[in-house]
């Protein structure tokens, strides 16, 4: 069965006694470099509005990651929740400014995938709701976005996390594309 991802990592199950916290251990070292490419991913084309840096984004995982206590398995794994985790500081920052402006400074982001061809910013709140709608629709649609365009995976690596073939994630990743960007089009 595929690993089970949700939006609080601290609602994970707690591991075992086979030592998940002692692989966590072992697998964010061998891992970190590509947590430091997710965070510069998914801050590419911020708006200036944030103050967030990639180290501090990719930190902040790591620290939210440790404390998890996941049944971990494997680097696929660590990462599609890493990319998950990151998003989910991008949006909390983004709705703390949002709320602090009352409208204003949403936090910009580019997915050059999504987003027209100019690469215009996008709101990371439009795109974390048109997320939301589309996995009401379909979870695993809007898990491989996430997995795909957050956390980098490939589509054979997609394909091993959810337990599906390559031409399944293939279709569904061009489904849920084409989908986002009309939403988030639209919006």
């Amino acid at each position: 069965m595929p690993p089970q991802f949700d939006d609080d990592v601290s609602r994970q199950p707690k591991p075992g006694p086979d030592g998940d916290g002692e692989r966590l251990e072992q697998l964010l070292p061998l891992v970190y470099a590509e947590l430091r490419e997710i965070a510069e991913r998914q801050l590419r084309g911020e708006h200036a509005a944030i103050t967030l840096q990639p180290t501090a984004l990719a930190h902040e995982a790591y620290l939210r990651l440790a404390g998890a206590d996941l049944a971990w398995a494997g680097r696929t794994h660590v990462l599609a929740v890493a990319a998950r985790t990151m998003r989910r500081i991008l949006v909390d920052e983004a709705r703390r400014r949002h709320a602090d402006r009352r409208g204003g400074g949403a936090v910009q982001v580019t997915m050059p995938s999504l987003a027209a061809p100019q690469a215009d910013p996008i709101d990371v709140l439009a795109v974390d709701v048109a997320l939301a709608r589309l996995a009401e629709r379909d979870e695993r649609k809007a898990r491989m976005v996430e997995l795909r365009h957050f956390a980098g995976l490939t589509l054979e690596e997609i394909a091993e996390v959810l337990d599906v073939s390559i031409a399944t994630v293939h279709r569904d990743l061009r489904f849920a594309t084409s989908w986002l960007a009309a939403e988030l089009s639209a919006e």
